[in-house]
């Protein structure tokens, strides 16, 4: 059976083990979506994964959801990247740079300007500002001529991502951001070629993803989903087909991977893996729910066809969570009151495991 341990290819880079570092935000960027020091050590100590995926990163201003998140946007941005990137690579590590527009999901407090969106329906739930949490607004329904100009931006951004050392991006298009916002049947009420029907709601991912393989080739580029999710309020319909298409429209483009959170039951996510052809990152626990991702999920999931796992939580207190797995060391807990408190307490100082005699 395959082992969590086992190298992997992926793309032109080779992988020491299955374990991925998924995308956490924890809004520690300066001023300007500037990255910093702190950010560099923070993602260089955990280097031993077999790849980290960075927090989600806006491809543009209005793209930005929180405040306190990074962008690859400017030049000041992609220069202020390259010192993490090489920290990483210096411990031996791969990373890649996730792009996150967070479409309705954002408040005009953070950025100057209303969020956009397929339609103008409001997401669920309260945003983070830099006053505190507020009401979502309702964003401003995309035109038709817009949408293309929203697509391109991932595309721009992984440019940027490459220039700043990543080994690679992957497009957020799950969890009710911009992405999702447009495979939703709630969130998406448009008539036009980007509403609608399953192969007018993919449209948009779709597009988003031909531009960046084209920025950057195929094998530097991913893509994160939640079939079936109901993160800010996000509804679809028809799951099964929806993701089938979309999947299928997918493979014709030979990216890296599929990035696939259980927010689905498991019959149907086994359903999709056997549509996927390609490689298959799995992240086999509710993000953000009761249960972290252990070596019982990670095994399971390699047993159901995933090629790649990915752990989220158990990756900010153990900065060697790939070493205590292996061994089968005790695994920190996290505090969950230091997520996104700033600062480099419950950042930078979970240590690695103390071996006592």
């Amino acid at each position: 059976m395959t082992s969590l341990f086992d190298s992997y290819r992926l793309g032109e880079l080779t992988l020491p083990n299955r374990m991925v570092m998924a995308p956490m935000s924890r809004v520690r960027a300066a001023g300007g979506g500037l990255a910093t020091p702190s950010m560099a050590t923070y993602y260089a100590q955990r280097a031993t994964a077999g790849l980290i995926v960075s927090e989600g990163v806006q491809p543009n201003e209005v793209g930005q959801s929180n405040p306190g998140t990074p962008g690859l946007h400017t030049d000041e941005q992609v220069a202020a990247w390259r010192p993490v990137t090489a920290a990483v690579h210096t411990n031996g590590g791969r990373i890649f740079a996730q792009i996150m527009h967070g479409g309705r999901v954002s408040h005009p407090d953070t950025t100057g300007m209303l969020p956009v969106g397929p339609s103008a329906v409001p997401a669920v739930g309260e945003v983070f500002t830099p006053t505190g949490p507020q009401p979502v607004p309702t964003p401003r329904a995309l035109e038709t001529a817009e949408v293309p100009e929203q697509a391109r931006s991932y595309a721009e951004a992984a440019r940027r991502a490459v220039d700043a050392g990543f080994d690679g991006v992957e497009l957020h298009g799950a969890n009710g951001y911009l992405i999702s916002q447009f495979l939703s049947t709630n969130a998406n009420l448009r008539t036009d070629r980007y509403g609608g029907p399953v192969a007018h709601r993919i449209r948009f991912a779709v597009e988003a993803v031909s531009a960046t393989v084209e920025a950057v080739g195929a094998d530097r580029t991913g893509i994160r989903l939640s079939p079936a999710g109901t993160f800010w309020g996000v509804e679809e319909t028809d799951v099964l087909d929806l993701y089938t298409e979309l999947l299928t429209e997918l493979s014709r483009l030979g990216i890296a991977y599929v990035h696939i959170e259980a927010t689905a039951d498991e019959e149907l996510l086994v359903a999709l893996r056997r549509v996927w052809p390609g490689t298959l990152v799995m992240n086999p626990v509710l993000p953000m729910g009761p249960k972290q991702t252990g070596r019982e999920d990670a095994d399971h999931w390699l047993g159901l066809g995933a090629d790649l796992i990915s752990f989220g939580r158990g990756f900010i207190a153990n900065p060697d969570l790939v070493e205590r797995l292996r061994t089968g060391l005790p695994v920190a807990p996290v505090d969950e009151s230091t997520y996104y408190q700033g600062g480099d307490a419950g950042y930078l100082t979970y240590p690695a495991y103390q071996h006592t005699v």
